[in-house]
């Protein structure tokens, strides 16, 4: 496949949560804590069999009403809002290396003001050409509209741009919007799905970034 593919890379877009930054822990646990406030009883075990970075599919799979999705919604970040998830190991480093050479991006379902405000604890905010979160589209991954708008922002043609990413969403999306995929295994429940979505590459860390990045330019 990559014999046939632009060999060019012009342009890095990135996930966030479970790809930049270790979020597991603050995520489970304020779904865990909006399960029981809304009276379902679900456990690690069935989120980690029904997660997906779309928290509506989550609530589909636990049978919670629509209309209750709303309230879901303030519930789960009332409780994330007491974590404070730090980068993925390395992903500073990574990141300041990339950002010298190529232009990054970052799109993820993350709600945009949680995002933003965690881009400027971590003093990220400059670092990404776009920032695409939920709510900037219509449709969220794994429909490639989001990882279509960050790249008309950065003025970059598909074909040379990769996408990393933790979960067998960002492949798909990355499939169908014609950019090359980058699994990277996270702390996130994905891995097997991951591996069945066959992005192009599939790193073990971040740290493995830089060395595949040049692998896919020969």
């Amino acid at each position: 496949m990559s014999a046939k593919r632009n060999h060019r890379v012009e342009g890095v877009l990135f996930d966030w949560d479970g790809t930049l930054i270790n979020s597991y822990h603050a995520d489970t646990s304020a779904y865990l804590a909006m399960f029981k406030e809304m009276g379902i009883a679900w456990g690690l075990e069935e989120l980690e069999k029904n997660y997906s970075p779309n928290w509506y599919e989550v609530y589909r799979a636990a049978r919670l009403p629509r209309k209750r999705w709303p309230d879901a919604d303030r519930a789960w970040r009332t409780h994330y809002a007491k974590h404070r998830p730090k980068l993925m190991a390395g992903a500073r480093g990574i990141l300041a290396r990339l950002r010298d050479a190529l232009p990054l991006g970052l799109v993820t379902n993350g709600d945009r003001d949680r995002v933003t405000r965690q881009l400027r604890e971590f003093r990220l905010t400059t670092l990404f050409a776009a920032r695409v979160c939920s709510g900037d589209t219509v449709r969220k991954k794994p429909h490639p509209e989001p990882l279509r708008l960050a790249l008309r922002q950065m003025k970059l043609d598909p074909s040379a741009c990769v996408y990393v990413g933790d979960a067998p969403q960002d492949v798909q999306m990355a499939r169908r919007a014609g950019v090359r995929a980058i699994g990277v295994l996270g702390p996130f429940p994905t891995e097997k799905r991951l591996r069945a979505a066959r992005p192009e590459f599939l790193i073990n860390s971040l740290e493995e970034l830089p060395g595949v990045l040049e692998r896919m330019l020969h």
